[in-house]
């Protein structure tokens, strides 16, 4: 049996930064789950990504998978890139590193000058070793990570590239805690990210398949939802951690607990 896998960096830029990135430092316990380490990216490493997209920190599923957007949020996202034309070619990277502890701690960080400096190289580095035509901003801190680089001195130096800013794939679930305003919110992101796609769709002239564009509906549909592809993943991830959600969760009677234990369950149907 084949199974394609991630080889990781190869360039030399790319070792150094995850060989020497912030610490808690740079990223306060308080504010940032740095007991579970820096996740730094998922897609495309060696030169060949057209987009670049800017999520915000990493969640339960990515502390596991040690990539970032695989969960639930990048199973919605898979299928955005998929309509506007890009199945692989692509790097993903987060405005925060390390996973938000509480409500508000990505807001209060959102302009720390270390945790920006640090994003920046790795823009930089992505922008400088790939050929990309379009920029995808997932939520609002991730959006001002992007307007941040573009007011550097490097961001100011490179030419100007598609951009569209669009709400996070989770979005509908994080806005309200009711199932109706959760479908409402749904209808309107999808509204929001299909006006997204087709201005995406025009600027990236060098697509992975030139499919017609087929809208989102009022709602995501399983065809909405494509798998993580094996080859944004580790060697010897099991199959089911990218084709599934909801196998990795929080638990623990009190927060102190539940900050430091993932559960993860093997899903239904997968042991014989």
């Amino acid at each position: 049996m084949s199974t394609s896998f991630d080889p990781g960096p190869q360039s030399a830029v790319l070792l150094e930064l995850m060989s020497n990135y912030p610490d808690a430092s740079i990223y306060p316990f308080a504010d940032f789950r740095t007991e579970w380490g820096p996740i730094f990216y998922r897609g495309r490493l060696g030169g060949s990504a057209r987009m670049l997209v800017i999520g915000q920190d990493p969640a339960q599923t990515e502390g596991v998978l040690r990539r970032i957007l695989v969960g639930e949020a990048g199973r919605r996202f898979q299928g955005f890139m998929a309509k506007c034309g890009i199945d692989t070619s692509y790097i993903m990277i987060n405005t925060f590193l390390y996973s938000v502890y509480g409500q508000t701690g990505g807001d209060r960080h959102s302009g720390d000058a270390g945790i920006a400096a640090y994003r920046e190289r790795w823009i930089a580095a992505l922008l400088a070793a790939n050929r990309i035509e379009a920029v995808v901003a997932l939520g609002g801190l991730a959006d001002k990570a992007w307007q941040h680089w573009l007011q550097s001195a490097a961001g100011k130096a490179v030419p100007a590239v598609a951009y569209q800013h669009v709400k996070h794939p989770t979005w509908p679930e994080s806005s309200s805690p009711s199932k109706t305003v959760q479908a409402k919110n749904t209808t309107q992101l999808l509204s929001e990210w299909n006006t997204a796609i087709a201005a995406l769709r025009s600027a990236i002239k060098h697509p992975d398949a030139n499919r017609p564009f087929v809208p989102y509906g009022t709602a995501f549909t399983a065809a909405d939802k494509p798998d993580i592809p094996a080859i944004d993943l580790p060697a010897g991830t099991p199959g089911w951690m990218r084709l599934q959600d909801g196998w990795a969760s929080r638990v623990g009677t009190t927060p102190a607990a539940k900050r430091k234990t993932i559960q993860i369950t093997v899903p239904n149907g997968i042991i014989p």
